[in-house]
């Protein structure tokens, strides 16, 4: 297992989760109305509720991830069928916690790429919190975290991807029809010295590097292709 911070006091539940959760659906059904029905965003909203509440331990306050949770799962689900635009591609980190590896690459990747990739992680078995060395080797590269979460991997996501990179969940992660599917064999954080740690860091990076420039590339091509059709 990726490593993980010591375990902190358990969510508190949802004070009026009611009211709370209305108040969600309300901003996603504004955000989402071309794509979804009011009741279909509730349903998302309360499930989302669920999947978090169950596992228990976050770092931040729950609303605000179920919010975050919901709005992704959403938008993903509207790209996927094809509800929505999908100006750039799609890259999908998957590992067992959603705490280690896949919240590094995920870091990473949307670092190089800026706004040309559009990226998401998940873990199959999501822990309580980020590993405090994918902090760490973040901050060392001028880079931070802020405003990730270990979440539980959902059909929308792996729909919505163009490509999905498996880091060590084996068997756990679903195949199906449609992303290209990576699997990058690269040590779990957990128990590493910082050298190592380091090692896998950098490892990332040099496939994030050939990664990225595969999808622009592909992009490009299909844009390309897309022109001489329209021509034709």
């Amino acid at each position: 297992m990726d490593e993980q911070a010591p375990v902190g006091p358990a969510t508190p539940p949802l004070r009026d989760s009611r009211a709370v959760l209305e108040r969600i659906t309300i901003r996603l059904s504004a955000r989402h109305s071309r794509a979804f029905s009011r009741e279909t965003v509730a349903r998302y909203v309360e499930e989302c509720a669920d999947l978090l509440s169950i596992r228990a331990r976050v770092g931040q306050h729950l609303p605000v991830l179920v919010e975050r949770f919901a709005d992704q799962r959403l938008g993903a689900l509207a790209r996927g069928m094809g509800l929505s635009s999908k100006p750039v591609p799609e890259v999908l980190f998957v590992c067992t916690e959603n705490a280690g590896r896949s919240q590094l690459a995920a870091a990473l990747l949307r670092h190089e790429a800026g706004g040309a990739v559009r990226v998401l992680s998940a873990g199959s078995e999501p822990g309580a919190d980020i590993a405090p060395v994918v902090r760490q080797l973040l901050a060392e590269d001028g880079l931070d975290i802020d405003g990730e979460f270990p979440k539980p991997l959902t059909p929308e996501v792996v729909t919505a991807a163009d490509v999905v990179v498996t880091l060590g969940c084996g068997d756990a992660c679903p195949v199906r029809a449609g992303p290209r599917y990576l699997d990058w064999d690269l040590p779990d954080l957990a128990g590493l010295d910082i050298e190592s740690a380091r090692s896998v860091r950098d490892a990332l990076s040099a496939r994030i590097s050939l990664l990225i420039e595969g999808l622009i590339e592909g992009a490009g091509a299909s844009e390309a292709a897309a022109h001489r059709r329209h021509r034709s």
